[in-house]
């Protein structure tokens, strides 16, 4: 009989069966390895918050709150994801480069730990909305440094970014922290670069962006009570690269924190880890429809594609790599041919891999996308030809629990509005709660 892929013992067509496909499934046993991997070895003042936007799935949220992570967010259903999920304010930090006033307002409310402001304008808003609530909003200024990041897979600072303000202007504001008496600037976030694969980057990155807090605090005057560091540690996906090694990172960058810590004490010292944690404990699981050949290249036509798995084909990469790929119903099976994997799309941008070498596909193989839990469905196009979005699964401690339900047809319609000439143009619902 063949070998199955399974997760935690579970086969994965007995998951195909009971959910449908396609469908992603995430390990629970991955996602705690990957976290305690790193809890152990980094230096204690450092703490982990799990960035939202890598799965922003609230089960996932909440299992890696459960092992110890606080949480990194960029939206304001984020925010009720993390809290759902059980994460306390006093650990949330919310950031991104164009807030709505809606956000900021939650953020207030709730009483986050940080809101990481990222231009002038947006401080003046925040001032505002403090100064009409009666408090003093706790901020972070996110700096785009004048040094740039080598060697990452996305740079995100160190050029002319929308994120962050840049060196040269909050040094150019002696008074800033005076000119907004409802904020309180507790602190300095800088965020590099992502998918970085190399612990010497990293050490270098967090040791040039404290030195930068540093100068930031004294020149504006302004307690240091947090440093954001980023983080952007990298995932292994492609042939020739060498995934980052915790023990390594954590013997270079330790005696780094430890220098800090001994000069500020009391300071929150936060690393932003998302894709990191989650990549390595998902696969995308899709079926093959149809397999066909056409001027000498073989093609399996799957049920699922880049609708659900934008990642796979290269987004933010100038160079389009494969995700690793198994026919995972029959994983013992030597790969003696070469398959362009593709979906259902009506176009052909919808391809899951080129020339993948695999053993010979069949309809009804069911294809795993590997390394897959990371942007995933929530930065893919789910609604192109209106497929909807996947069913997700969580495994955890050998039982499968369905953690999003797939989107059906009667989803997808219900909240569309059949136009209707006859009928006056009703107001927008909730229109308060979508103004900027």
């Amino acid at each position: 009989m063949p070998r199955e892929y399974q997760v935690q013992g579970v086969p994965v067509s007995d998951l195909a069966r009971r959910y449908g496909t396609p469908f992603f499934v995430y390990d629970g046993q991955v996602l705690h390895d990957r976290f305690h991997g790193l809890r152990r070895r980094l230096h204690s003042a450092v703490e982990i918050f799990y960035s939202l936007k890598a799965n922003p799935n609230v089960s996932v949220c909440a299992l890696l709150r459960s092992f110890g992570a606080r949480a990194e967010i960029s939206s304001l259903v984020e925010l009720r994801t993390a809290r759902r999920a059980g994460v306390a304010p006093e650990d949330i930090i919310f950031l991104g480069p164009g807030k709505s006033r809606q956000e900021l307002a939650a953020c207030l409310d709730e009483g986050v730990f940080a809101i990481v402001c990222e231009s002038f304008p947006e401080l003046a808003l925040v001032d505002e909305l403090a100064r009409d609530r009666g408090v003093r909003a706790p901020v972070a200024l996110r700096i785009n440094p004048s040094f740039a990041v080598k060697r990452s897979g996305l740079a995100m600072g160190g050029k002319p970014r929308q994120f962050g303000i840049d060196e040269e202007q909050v040094f150019a504001e002696a008074g800033l922290a005076g000119r907004f008496p409802g904020v309180e600037v507790i602190g300095v976030h800088v965020y590099m670069g992502t998918r970085i694969l190399e612990e010497d980057v990293v050490v270098e990155n967090t040791t040039r962006i404290l030195e930068l807090a540093e100068r930031v605090a004294a020149h504006l005057a302004v307690p240091l009570r947090m440093v954001d560091v980023g983080g952007g540690l990298g995932v292994d996906y492609f042939s020739g690269e060498t995934g980052l090694d915790p023990a390594v990172l954590a013997g270079k960058l330790d005696p780094v924190i430890a220098g800090f810590t001994a000069r500020h004490p009391g300071t929150r010292l936060i690393m932003e880890v998302g894709r990191y944690l989650t990549a390595e404990s998902g696969t995308y699981v899709v079926a093959v429809r149809y397999v066909k050949t056409s001027m000498g290249e073989r093609f399996a036509v799957a049920d699922g594609g880049t609708n659900h798995h934008m990642a796979a084909v290269g987004i933010g990469s100038f160079v389009k790599r494969n995700f690793p790929m198994a026919v995972l119903n029959r994983l013992d099976e030597p790969a003696t041919e070469d398959w362009n994997i593709t979906g259902p799309l009506c176009t052909p941008n919808d391809t899951l891999g080129k020339k993948v070498p695999l053993p010979p596909v069949r309809a009804g193989d069911l294809i795993g996308v590997l390394r897959s839990g990371a942007y995933g469905p929530t930065a893919s196009p789910v609604l192109f030809l209106s497929h909807g979005y996947p069913a997700e699964v969580l495994v955890h401690e050998g039982r499968p629990h369905l953690i999003r339900e797939r989107d059906l047809p009667e989803d997808l319609m219900a909240r569309q509005r059949l136009y209707d000439p006859a009928e006056p143009d009703p107001a927008a619902r909730n229109a308060t709660d979508i103004v900027p």
